[in-house]
């Protein structure tokens, strides 16, 4: 019960169904899962902990900001934890594993909803670093991925969205394909050092 409060919180969090600083009551949301009080206070500890909701001394639980701190806060997390992850996960991709990144890339340049490109954007990085073997590494970066989805969501709300091919995705896949992780993890890094300056200018 905690997890499916949970998930369907975050959901309405990143999709911005739910804005910044909004108060989520206990009772509210026990009423709306008819549960008890319990699963609802482990569903917020497991949100605090991917970054989507804060403790307020006084205030209660309230959604997580997205204000410029906190975007960089997380764009600088991402890039120097993802690319340790990329480092780790290269010597170990696979046939296999380079053509679920490719997968994830096409499904991205073929979504034609915001909704659909979140998704394989969010799937290309997991796959980027899926096969390093560092879990609570891993772990780490599923909740600041979906910290950057917020991010998405947010910029597609005051700068629209729009179907289109995604360039550095593809410049990273080529350069695991011939072996350069140099050129990888700096391209990686830049891409998302670029979504960072993208983000503050409408957080």
């Amino acid at each position: 019960m905690a997890a499916r409060i949970a998930d369907s919180i975050g959901e309405r969090i990143i999709s911005g169904a739910l804005p910044p600083d909004a108060p989520l009551r206990q009772d509210h949301i026990a009423r709306e899962f008819n549960s008890s009080h319990v699963p609802v206070r482990e569903a917020f500890r497991q949100l605090e902990a991917q970054h989507l909701v804060v403790g307020v001394p006084r205030r209660g639980v309230r959604v997580a900001p997205l204000d410029a701190n906190s975007v960089k806060e997380i764009a600088e997390m991402r890039a120097a934890l993802e690319v340790v992850a990329l480092r780790h996960a290269a010597p170990r991709l696979t046939p296999a594993h380079l053509a679920r990144i490719e997968l994830a890339l096409i499904e991205g340049d073929n979504a034609e909803t915001l909704q659909e490109f979140e998704a394989a954007n969010r799937a290309f990085h997991q796959a980027l670093v899926a096969s390093c073997a560092m879990p609570r590494l891993l772990a780490s970066l599923d909740g600041l991925q979906l910290a950057n989805s917020r991010l998405v969501f947010a910029m597609a709300r005051n700068a629209g969205w729009r179907p289109r091919s995604n360039q550095d995705h593809r410049l990273i896949l080529q350069a695991l394909r011939t072996r350069n992780v140099d050129q990888a993890c700096s391209l990686l890094a830049r891409h998302i050092q670029t979504i960072e300056r993208l983000s503050v200018a409408v957080a």
